[in-house]
């Protein structure tokens, strides 16, 4: 079988570059159905892009190599592309956009569209080698026990990285890109929880509140925070794990917005006879704040409290610094930091500098995308900027 192009991976930038490259394409995917990730991906309504999506919203190791592509296909070119398709969508919180009804609408149309390109889907289909021959490459695959050999002008590996094992996540866009002579930096999991010994939040296990946090390095982040059994979830932390490393801690401020010294201050006069907990209860969710009051050990009526206490009480408050053993890993990351090297690709095309006709985009790259639709419109936007230079 001769083609213009082969696709590895049926995700969300596979799907896309096969629709819009042009000539002969296949896309192969070792998963039973294409885009499991879209599925899956903002409680089964995909959050498919954001419109506040700028390069800063990015982690790499060279944070100018995704403005090109996300310069010529940005958030709104996405957005045109859904409500083509008649695809009803919505803004939820922080330009986050999410499909009315199903992230199945998304697949559709991506599987629609590469069907109407007349390209071809491969599923339950594994990638056994790819090598570079006279005029482009030959890569075999297996299908049910059988092997069949291809050759294509032009592969592009878009087989994302290994979040989410059970998914059928793979290392295999590393390995084709050492293979063929690229360098991959270091790969972790991002967007993850926190685990912490065990039981130390047990007690607190799905409490949940607005909180400002952040690591040693990296900006601060005003989402959700959720203590569960394991540790600490919710947007705030996944968002600020991409930037831990192990042993660091994290800042987390309990009262964003409002100055817990001056609230404490002011409940002390007006009702001094009440105990430190139960006047937290009334700034943070009650068992948080029976908590916070055994840790600081402080009995007694906030009357009896001087504003040097008070002060101290506002400072754990706003600067609760909490070090993680570790994070949940692999297992529930919704994505992979780190990947295949931007100093070995052209930000233009994607292409790899020293192997004409190969292709890496998507989340095998190394661009890591911010929680709330960033790493979806990466993969919109290179399997774009890849399609366009394929499309000569």
């Amino acid at each position: 079988m001769e083609l213009d192009t082969i696709i590895l991976g049926a995700g969300a930038a596979g799907l896309m570059c096969g629709a819009h490259c042009g000539g002969r394409v296949l896309v192969v995917d070792h998963a039973r159905k294409p885009g499991e990730k879209i599925r899956i991906s903002g409680g089964g309504r995909c959050n498919f892009t954001n419109t506040d999506c700028a390069p800063s919203n990015f982690l790499s190791e060279n944070p100018h190599f995704c403005k090109s592509a996300l310069a010529r296909y940005g958030a709104w070119d996405f957005v045109s592309l859904v409500s083509e398709h008649g695809i009803a969508w919505h803004e939820k919180t922080l330009g986050q956009l999410f499909c009315d009804e199903s992230a199945m609408q998304i697949v559709r149309m991506l599987t629609d569209m590469l069907a109407k390109a007349g390209a071809e889907l491969w599923l339950s289909t594994s990638v056994i080698s790819v090598a570079a021959v006279d005029g482009g490459f030959r890569v075999v695959l297996e299908s049910g026990g059988a092997r069949s050999e291809v050759t294509a002008r032009a592969v592009v590996v878009a087989t994302g990285g290994k979040s989410i094992p059970k998914m059928g996540a793979t290392g295999l866009a590393y390995d084709i890109a050492k293979q063929f002579g690229l360098s991959v930096t270091e790969v972790r999991a991002g967007l993850v929880p926190f685990t912490f010994p065990e039981g130390r939040f047990a007690a607190l296990s799905g409490v949940s509140l607005p909180v400002r946090a952040q690591a040693l390095r990296g900006p601060t982040f005003e989402e959700a925070l959720l203590f569960t059994h394991r540790g600490l979830s919710g947007p705030a932390m996944l968002q600020v794990s991409s930037y831990w490393r192990e042993g660091e801690p994290v800042t987390i401020d309990l009262l964003p917005g409002m100055d817990a010294f001056e609230a404490l201050r002011a409940a002390r006069a007006e009702a001094g006879r009440r105990g430190l907990s139960r006047v937290l209860s009334t700034l943070i969710p009650a068992r948080l704040a029976e908590a916070v009051s055994e840790e600081l050990g402080l009995t007694g009526n906030l009357a009896d409290m001087p504003d040097r206490v008070l002060r101290h009480v506002a400072d754990r408050l706003h600067h609760w610094q909490v070090t993680p053993s570790g994070t949940e890993g692999y297992r529930t990351a919704e994505v992979t930091l780190g990947g295949v090297s931007t100093e070995a690709l052209s930000s233009q095309t994607m292409e790899a500098k020293n192997q004409p006709g190969l292709y890496f985009i998507g989340e095998c790259v190394d661009v890591t995308g911010w929680l709330g639709g960033y790493n979806f419109q990466w993969a919109w936007a290179s399997a774009m900027a890849a399609a366009q230079a394929l499309r000569g």
